[in-house]
């Protein structure tokens, strides 16, 4: 879950099944129930979370995955991004295992590699940013702390295919769900 307005749906769908949520957040679920009823529980909460395009981390290696992801979906949130050391050493001491592990694993898993992946939340950030229409190609440059406006625009056309340009000028301004890039 990686918004508000997901989570607060969540939420309103658990309690309207009388589940006690006692937090909520991005890609973590804790509730109170009855040990009666735990099996049933499970299958209601799952049938909320499909029904909502959401998926039930399982394994160990599941979720770090998903927290690699909600660790960099994070980092785009609050804008200038302003992290003192590269992506590998925030993500390192942030989800406190060694990057080489996690790169494996998430190059393993998604076929892709965590730079390339954030390179792609960056630039969904870089549309969201232009289709507001109150800062510069420089400014979102430096807000998603790229060392140049071109470094900016070449990644930008790599990853959609269209200039920077072409794109601000477009209407039909084709977006992706932090959650769903990969």
């Amino acid at each position: 879950m990686v918004c508000r307005r997901c989570l607060k749906v969540i939420k309103q769908e658990l309690v309207a099944i009388n589940v006690e949520v006692l937090s909520l957040e991005l890609g973590k679920l804790t509730i109170r129930t009855t040990p009666i009823n735990v099996r049933q529980i499970d299958i209601q909460i799952a049938n909320i979370l499909y029904s909502n395009g959401f998926e039930i981390a399982k394994s160990e290696e599941e979720m770090l995955i998903e927290e690699i992801k909600i660790s960099l979906i994070e980092l785009i949130k609050d804008l200038p991004i302003s992290i003192k050391v590269n992506t590998s050493e925030y993500l390192a001491s942030t989800l406190h295992r060694e990057y080489k592990i996690l790169s494996k694993l998430f190059s393993k898993t998604e076929k892709t590699t965590i730079e390339k992946y954030f390179i792609k939340l960056k630039i969904e950030k870089a549309k969201e940013l232009m289709q507001l229409q109150r800062y510069t190609f420089s400014d979102i440059a430096y807000l998603l702390d790229y060392s140049s406006v071109n470094h900016l625009s070449r990644q930008f056309k790599n990853i959609s295919g269209m200039s920077m340009t072409d794109y601000k000028k477009t209407e039909d301004w084709k977006r992706n769900f932090y959650d769903e890039i990969i």
